[in-house]
């Protein structure tokens, strides 16, 4: 069959329209498969590249570690002897504020850690001054734990005690750790260690995910504590 002519009204354009049996439908064009290695090896290229450039990145701004209390100390006394005596409570960090709620209403904290009267034990006496004034004493017992620096409080199977040194002077840090909870304490043997003690130990618990943080005022005196 012929096509047949067809003429444009008010145009004066015809043309010509084909058989439907002469007309013929194209496939779409497909893209080459032969680029498709390359491709892939570039997404490699690229995706490597990442993860080395994150390599990069953590390793600048990864946390310092704290370092763990060993049980001989520099001057060669054995854990627990150089830490004995009077600590001042300082300041606390803890993933959630509520772990922190417990020390909400302290003014100050003084502490004394003695030896136990039986070996591998400690014993920790303290007084705390509440915000409106009042003298609150407290007592905990600790038992050590063999060649480690790790505490274990009597009556709390679930809490453990890690001490961690300090760069400031004459400071400590403990993480204690229990049951739905876990926390940095930061202890001093003056109650009013400089301002840059405070801060490195904000930055490095913030670092670790410790964002809640609280600094005891020490307005008051602090109440007295007998070493007996």
């Amino acid at each position: 069959m012929k096509g047949s002519r067809v003429k444009a009204r008010g145009l004066g354009a015809e043309w010509t329209e084909q058989p439907a049996g002469d007309r013929a439908v194209k496939a779409p064009a497909t893209p080459s498969r032969a680029s498709d290695p390359s491709c892939l090896k570039m997404f490699h290229q690229i995706w490597a590249a990442l993860l080395y450039l994150y390599g990069i990145l953590n390793s600048i701004y990864q946390c310092p570690e704290p370092s763990q209390l060993t049980t001989l100390e520099m001057d060669g006394k054995e854990f627990p002897e150089p830490h004995l005596g009077q600590w001042y409570f300082i300041a606390g960090a803890a993933p959630t504020r509520e772990e922190l709620a417990t020390f909400d209403p302290v003014d100050n904290i003084v502490f004394n850690m003695t030896a136990g009267s039986i070996p591998m034990q400690l014993q920790l006496r303290a007084t705390i001054r509440t915000k409106n004034g009042l003298c609150v004493p407290r007592k905990w017992t600790y038992h050590l734990t063999e060649g480690s620096t790790d505490l274990r409080t009597e009556g709390r199977p679930d809490m453990k005690t890690e001490l961690f040194s300090s760069s400031c002077p004459g400071g400590i840090m403990l993480k204690e750790m229990g049951q739905g909870y876990q926390r940095f304490l930061l202890y001093n043997r003056s109650p009013h260690p400089p301002e840059k003690c405070v801060e490195e130990f904000q930055s490095l618990t913030s670092c670790m995910d410790s964002k809640a943080f609280l600094l005891t005022p020490r307005d008051q005196e602090a109440c007295e504590l007998s070493s007996n």
